[in-house]
């Protein structure tokens, strides 16, 4: 089944490619949405698949890019009125 997520990476996220890094790997998975960085230094991403493709998306946040030190990693299921073709990097 299909699902939107939305997941909150927090730790050493930001200026370490991690935006890269998670757009190269939801595209390997199929995953549909955005990935980008919050004010408060965490990276939010919103990601459109089934299950057992967002959770591989999930277990790769734990640890992320080469030089990420992830700390924390929230998933919250939502409802979104938006329709993903692909999956961006948003600014």
């Amino acid at each position: 089944m299909t699902k939107t997520v939305r997941i909150t990476v927090s730790g050493k996220v930001q200026g370490v490619y991690y935006r890269m890094y998670t757009q190269m790997k939801a595209r390997e998975l199929g995953i549909r949405g955005y990935v980008r960085n919050l004010p408060n230094g965490d990276v939010e991403i919103v990601a459109t698949a089934e299950d057992t493709k967002l959770q591989q998306l999930v277990d790769w946040c734990h640890v992320g890019s080469p030089s990420a030190v992830v700390t924390n990693v929230l998933v919250e299921d939502i409802q979104t009125p938006e329709t993903f073709r692909d999956f961006e990097i948003r600014y």
